[in-house]
């Protein structure tokens, strides 16, 4: 590594990285322990983030019994996936219910939300002061959040170990967020029961959102490759850190995703794992243009619904990033030949082409959606669907190489089918 790190530092690039986490508490019977590490951390009163189908399912119970004894005020009404409407309505009641703690029990939404209250009711300010540029003014927080306790109860976004809270911002028609180390949670207590009550659907989707995550983190641009700024991002690229957590993710989700999805207890397990390790990954190291891709085709749509969902239009995060993945790494493959054969061998392929083929025959084999027509996007959209990708530029510029409107267009139409 020492004469990459010497044409780094000549080039005016970066030769260190930093390795963030939260604390992590993995296994059955982690729920139990959200009420000893709530008193923990000195909660009194807790505000506790869920939705409304989590709170008629058992873990629901058993959070509220560990949390017995502590002031609990509930929120429910977090969006499947959250706007900048929903969003203020959690900002709101944070402030109203003035918490000295949180405790987010369900998917990525839910823990964003969760994140985004905390963020706002510690240090009020207008929703676009923290939101990453261009929609918002990316300031940085100005000092620490409340402790959060994430309980996550969906085997995909690593929300639990990562600093960013994403949403809709309808007026923009388009995905964006926050990013922050300060948002990442204080601990995340995974407990793999959870997955059991989860819809085949959700399974497919929130699976391929961890495969995504370690495969675009191992191909992002090398960190020695960033400029070096006097504050070093969270998407710092590809790193020896995150590699691990990677490598192991994209194993696990080659062995196990279909007999998750089919509802195989003991795979649910492992991908739950798996989302873990590639969440403190990407969290380290950032995700590229499959993500950056997905946020627009995610906020553009227009009548589709998949099943296990609320009726939308919605398209899941993680069927929008599997949606446009294939593409994505046909293209960048020879921009980091090394790393996309090195992927393709873990998932079961020899050569550095056959990653994109992978990809899509596991994301075909769980039931996703082919490409983009079939969740209701022709080529006449191409257009709006680049409009709405461009502005991730924190997302892109973390790819293997440059990628412009042109790039984009070639993506989306080798995505449609």
């Amino acid at each position: 590594m020492s004469c990459r790190h010497l044409v780094a530092a000549a080039a005016g690039c970066d030769t260190a990285f930093t390795v963030d986490a939260s604390r992590v508490t993995f296994g059955h019977g982690a729920l139990a322990e959200v009420g000893d590490r709530a008193r923990a951390h000195g909660m009194k009163r807790v505000a506790l983030f869920t939705d409304a189908r989590l709170r008629a399912l058992p873990w629901f119970e058993e959070v509220t019994r560990a949390l017995a004894g502590l002031d609990v005020a509930v929120f429910d009404a977090v969006s499947i996936e959250p706007t900048d409407e929903s969003f203020d309505q959690a900002i709101r009641f944070a402030r109203d219910a003035k918490p000295d703690g949180y405790v987010s029990l369900g998917g990525g939404s839910v823990m964003d939300t969760a994140k985004a209250a905390n963020l706002y009711a510690t240090h009020p300010a207008p929703l676009r002061a923290y939101v990453n540029a261009p929609a918002g003014d990316a300031q940085p927080v100005p000092g620490p959040l409340a402790p959060h306790i994430a309980c996550p109860t969906t085997s995909g976004t690593g929300s639990e170990v990562t600093g960013i809270a994403i949403f809709d911002w309808l007026a923009l028609h388009a995905k964006t967020g926050i990013a922050s180390p300060r948002l990442r949670p204080t601990e995340a207590l995974v407990d793999p029961q959870v997955t059991q009550t989860l819809p085949a659907t959700v399974v497919a989707a929130s699976g391929m959102d961890v495969l995504c995550h370690a495969i675009e983190s191992y191909t992002a641009r090398p960190f020695t490759l960033r400029a070096k700024t006097a504050a070093r991002p969270m998407s710092q690229g590809s790193n020896p850190w995150s590699d691990l957590g990677c490598r192991e993710a994209m194993r696990l989700c080659a062995a196990h995703l279909a007999a998750a999805v089919a509802g195989d207890a003991a795979a649910r397990e492992q991908m739950m794992w798996a989302a873990t390790l590639a969440g403190i990954a990407f969290g380290n190291a950032g995700v590229h243009a499959p993500h950056a891709m997905a946020y627009a085709i995610a906020g553009r749509v227009r009548d589709f619904t998949p099943a296990g969902y609320p009726e939308g239009p919605i398209v899941p995060h993680g069927m929008a990033v599997a949606l446009g993945a294939p593409a994505v790494f046909a293209r960048f493959a020879e921009h980091a030949p090394d790393r996309h054969r090195e992927a393709a061998a873990l998932l079961g392929g020899p050569m550095a082409d056959d990653l994109a083929h992978q990809v899509r025959a596991l994301s075909r084999a769980i039931g996703v959606p082919a490409g983009l027509t079939g969740v209701g996007y022709t080529a006449a959209d191409i257009p709006d669907l680049v409009a709405g990708t461009l502005p991730q530029q924190r997302l892109l510029a973390n790819s293997p190489c440059d990628v412009d409107a042109d790039c984009l267009r070639e993506l989306f139409h080798d995505s449609l089918d």
